[in-house]
């Protein structure tokens, strides 16, 4: 089938999040200038580059998390296992704010090293964030999509010794956690390794 995306697809949901998947899961932590906390995954998320540092997360319309963000310019994205699923889960609920979803889903909110915002207790990484820059891309017509990005550089990482074999983050160990299309959610289980082609 082919569909143009201004008239649509046709079919029960949107296949666009199938396609473009597997794709890990920011859960964002941040704490407003108050001193609230807010815990949220964000299914778009990814890490930019390694040297420096840099991830993002974008959220469709602008949440406590942004807010938070744009008040402190800091915040924490936890690694979400498959352990953790469930946990992660319920901290989607859209709870009023004042509400922490850490409380709600039952997870402990571990001080930070470099910045105010905790991080999760109990996950088996944490990557610690300064905010680069928060923009609102725009659509061909030039107007707003109504999306917020939002890009931080890593300052401090936390890593679960337990997840390590080797000197190596072990993703199959930690099981880390992907979003796919719909309700589904894929973890990783198995590794295998190719090495990079050389011309000549």
């Amino acid at each position: 089938m082919f569909y143009e995306a201004a008239h649509g697809h046709g079919l029960p949901h949107d296949p666009l999040k199938a396609i473009v998947a597997p794709r890990p899961i920011g859960w964002i932590s941040s704490r407003s200038a108050e001193g609230a906390l807010n815990l949220a995954p964000y299914s778009f998320f990814n890490a930019l580059s390694s040297k420096p540092m840099l991830v993002w997360f974008s959220s469709e319309g602008e949440k406590d998390s942004v807010a938070f963000i744009r008040q402190t310019g800091e915040f924490v994205a936890n690694l979400v296992t498959l352990d953790l699923a469930d946990k992660m889960n319920a901290t989607s609920v859209d709870a009023p704010r004042g509400v922490s979803e850490f409380g709600y889903a039952g997870l402990t909110p571990a001080p930070s090293r470099l910045v105010a915002a905790p991080r999760v207790a109990e996950a088996h990484a944490a990557l610690e964030c300064r905010v680069t820059e928060i923009r609102r891309p725009v659509l061909l017509d030039g107007s707003e999509a109504g999306v917020t990005v939002v890009t931080g550089q890593v300052i401090g990482v936390h890593i679960d010794d337990a997840c390590l074999t080797d000197g190596l983050f072990d993703s199959a160990k930690a099981q880390n956690l992907a979003r796919l299309g719909y309700m589904d959610y894929a973890a990783v289980e198995r590794v295998f390794r190719m090495r990079r082609p050389r011309w000549g």
